[in-house]
Parts: C-alpha cells; sequence; structure tokens
C-alpha cells in the first residue's frame, strides 16, 4: 500500500515504544539510573569497548532520478545517530568515532536524533568531539526522544549544537548548494516526543528539487513517502540493539522498519542501527554503524537500491506494538 498524499504518520503507542505518560517517566527515570550506575563498573566499560570496536562505517549509494539531481552526483554524507553520550560514552571516545568520521572527509555530517541519553550535560561531552568535524557543507541535526527526555523544552539542546555549528533543522529546511545543484535538506521532530511537522519541513522546496529529510523515528517514513521525500534518514531501532536468532525481542516501529533499506513508491528510508546503547553496554547481533551515503544521478537501481528491503507494509498496524 502507498500512502495516501497527506497522510500523517500513526503515533507509537505501547509500553516501551509509546509516548512518556507519568508512569512511563518513573520507569525512564529508573532504567537512565540502573544506566548510570552500570557505568561507573570497570565492567561495563570494557564491555562497551568491545562494542565500540565493532563499529562499522558502510558506503552506500543512492540514485537519485530527478533532472536536478545530476549535479549531486557524488554528494557524500555521514548520517550519525542514536550516540546517546553518557551511556557508556564519554568525551574521548566521541573524540575517537568523529576523528574516523573525518577522516572519511563527507561533504555533509547529519545528526538522526538521541546524542544525549538523559541529562542535558551530556552534551559537554560533545565539545571536543564536534571541533573535530568540518564538512564542507556543514552540520545539521534533528532530535530523538532521549533529546526530549525532560520534556518537549530543548533550546538548551538547540542552542548547544549551534554554538558549536550544528544547525537544528527542527520542522524546517535548508538548502544546500553543491556546484550548480541544489538539495532540499529537511528535519522534523521527534514522532513519540516531539510534534512533527512535514509540511513546515518542506517549505522553501523548489518543485522537482531533491529532498533528503531527517526523522529520529523511521515510522515517519509513512509521511515523508506519502510527501514524495526521495530519501528518509531515521535511527531510533538500535537495529534491536539485541537480537535472537536474528529477531529482536523489543520493536520499535509499528512498520518493521528496524534497521537498513526500504522503498515506498520511489521513496526510499534508511534505517541506521546507531553508535551508542542505553540500559546495558551490549549489542548483540546488531553491531553500531555510521553509514556513509553517496548520491549518484540516474534512474537505474544501483546495487544498494536493488537490495532494498521490501517486506514492511507501510500501512499502520492494528495492534500496539511492544
Amino acid at each position: 500500500m502507498t500512502p495516501p498524499k497527506g497522510a500523517k504518520a500513526p503515533i507509537p503507542i505501547g509500553p516501551l515504544t509509546g509516548k512518556r505518560t507519568p508512569l512511563r517517566r518513573l520507569f525512564a527515570r529508573t532504567c537512565a539510573a540502573v544506566n548510570r550506575t552500570l557505568d561507573l563498573l570497570p565492567g561495563s566499560r570494557w564491555l562497551h569497548g568491545r562494542v565500540q570496536r565493532t563499529l562499522e562505517m558502510p558506503d552506500l549509494e543512492l540514485r537519485l532520478a530527478a533532472d536536478a539531481a545530476h549535479g549531486l552526483d557524488g554528494l557524500r554524507l555521514a548520517f550519525v545517530s542514536d550516540v546517546h553520550a553518557g551511556s557508556f560514552m564519554n568525551g574521548r571516545d566521541l573524540a575517537a568515532i568523529f576523528e574516523r568520521i573525518a577522516a572519511a572527509r563527507p561533504d555533509l555530517v547529519l545528526f538522526g536524533g538521541d546524542l544525549i541519553n538523559t541529562r542535558e550535560r551530556e552534551l559537554l561531552l560533545f565539545r571536543d568531539a564536534l571541533a573535530r568535524l568540518e564538512p564542507r557543507h556543514g552540520m545539521f541535526a534533528v532530535p530523538g526522544n532521549h533529546d526530549h527526555f525532560f520534556g518537549r523544552d530543548i533550546g538548551l539542546w538547540t542552542s548547544f549544537l549551534r554554538s558549536h555549528g550544528v544547525e537544528v533543522l527542527l520542522n524546517r529546511g535548508r538548502r544546500i548548494v553543491h556546484g550548480e545543484a541544489t538539495l532540499w535538506l529537511a528535519g522534523v521532530d521527534d514522532l513519540t516526543e516531539g510534534e512533527p511537522d512535514i509540511a513546515g519541513a518542506l517549505a522553501g522546496r523548489r518543485d522537482g528539487e531533491p529532498a533528503i529529510l531527517l526523522s529520529h523515528h523511521p515510522d515517519f517514513f509513512f509521511e515523508a513517502a506519502a510527501a514524495g521525500v526521495e530519501l528518509t534518514l531515521s535511527g531510533h531501532t538500535h537495529g534491536g540493539q539485541i537480537r535472537v536468532a536474528g529477531r529482536a525481542p523489543i520493536h520499535h516501529s509499528r512498520f518493521g522498519y528496524e534497521q537498513g533499506w526500504f522503498e515506498v513508491d520511489g521513496c526510499r528510508l534508511y534505517v541506521g542501527r546507531g553508535v551508542g546503547v542505553t540500559v546495558l553496554p551490549l549489542r548483540i547481533g546488531a553491531p553500531p554503524e555510521i553509514p556513509f551515503v553517496t548520491l549518484r544521478a540516474g534512474v537505474e537501481c544501483s546495487a544498494d537500491a536493488a537490495m532494498l528491503d521490501r517486506r514492511a507494509d507501510p500501512a499502520p498496524s492494528r495492534s500496539p506494538t511492544a
């Protein structure tokens, strides 16, 4: 099923993935306290070090069919999501990871939300790390549900990033000029804890102009595809973080958007597994990743596009997600 024009993404529901009620906030704070306690144990740091040594940085390609895409051929972007700084992740860890990103020389660095875990002061861990990045077309970010941990006011989060060279795309877009070509780069608020607005994010986009959308929650692809956005980049799921027999016990998407490529009516979604962890310093069957996507002009399917996972049904599920 193709989402109809003007379709609205269904709000996540369920005891672990839905909007935070007072009871769920209490549970989340309890988990955060457990997380911080475990972070003090030497064994946890050792385990997290093993996780970080498995960090993957895959090179992907996406072919754009739009006539206006020819001048964008070769544009390379890095997608960084779910860092969860402060959850077994300190400033030294971040600096080492960001040095690897800088060495890969992306044209754009895009942050897909959940930069911090539960405390605003965890932003300070990014000071030295962000200084290592100087992509020629800039750095951009959208918030995730953990960035909204204490509510919808993320003014401090936004101010910190702006003061360190990261532009926040909160339900708005920005035109990227690459040679003689342009790209509309847009971002929306988190689907669970914020108020995403696709119309605001695409306001100003020219007819036929290729668009890339940052959305922390992958289920917003339901709306992005309905609006004709060529590429949506999301995180949130951690790829399951812990997978048993290839399956994730905890599902964060009603449509099965757990990791990798998906396609609806020619619009593509890539769900990154993210960098960090929450609650436990473990990843099983879902190693951390920072994908690099190179844009290519042309209507032919690239090797990456040919492997798009079409198994997920874009129609809303009728049953609550665990």
